[in-house]
């Protein structure tokens, strides 16, 4: 039973319920200061990913290559797009809301909360690996962060952050059905390399939530698909053709 994505899903619509309904109540001054410790935490959760690397240009590859594709086929445009079409659906239902920033600052920070949920390499790493040993402890963990992340993002975006527990669901439930087809194929290295790899998207997300820089995170996603198989390649390839000719 996909206990662990069940449970990361609903701490999402509760906080962003809670949040929704709450969200008169906390001060602009302390929600900026509230997001911008989850944007910390968002970081810190990066850097202890990417610590784990083992091939460290097989991952950096899969980044900026990862990137390139993703700015090439506009990913973030479009789920900038899917994130518009959410919140047209809650408009239709809830008044759009409180919300003092503008509808560039809206869109982007709605993006920042689709990838922070949907993608983080927590979250896909954790799926695979509750599909395939049971061990939810790691949904677990991200659940606890992701109610209070979207409480506060719901301060300001409203019910929409609410609908963003629905494709994250869908997503990480798929990857726990396939979990018990990919671990198996993959090693300890490998793994390592993927939860790098996210954990490169996860200190990008917290550079935009404290609005230091706004790294393209949508645009990086398909690094999440490519640092695998060019992990694989790397050590089984790559590394023994240079060990040869030394």
């Amino acid at each position: 039973m996909p206990l662990g994505v069940i449970v990361n899903s609903l701490s999402v619509a509760i906080g962003g319920l809670i949040g929704t309904l709450l969200g008169n109540q906390f001060s602009t001054d302390y929600k900026e200061k509230i997001n911008m410790i989850f944007g910390c935490c968002s970081m810190a959760m990066g850097i202890s990913s990417i610590v784990l690397m083992e091939n460290m240009p097989a991952v950096v590859f899969s980044v900026i290559i990862g990137t390139m594709i993703g700015l090439v086929i506009h990913l973030g445009d479009r789920i900038n797009n899917a994130g518009g079409m959410m919140q047209r659906l809650v408009s239709r239902f809830l008044s759009p809301g409180r919300s003092r920033i503008s509808q560039e600052d809206f869109n982007a920070t709605l993006v920042t909360v689709i990838v922070l949920f949907c993608a983080s390499g927590t979250g896909i790493y954790g799926s695979l690996a509750a599909g395939m040993s049971g061990d939810h402890s790691i949904l677990f963990a991200k659940s606890v962060l992701d109610l209070f992340t979207a409480l506060i993002f719901a301060c300001t975006l409203g019910a929409v952050v609410c609908l963003v527990a629905i494709p994250q669901f869908v997503i990480f439930l798929i990857l726990f059905l396939l979990g018990g087809v990919v671990i198996p194929h993959t090693t300890p290295a490998m793994i390592a390399d993927f939860k790098a790899c996210g954990g490169f998207l996860m200190l990008a997300t917290g550079f935009r939530m404290i609005k230091v820089k706004m790294f393209p995170i949508a645009d990086m996603l398909p690094a999440m698909v490519l640092v695998m198989p060019v992990s694989l390649f790397w050590a089984s390839v790559i590394m023994p053709a240079v060990a040869s000719l030394v």
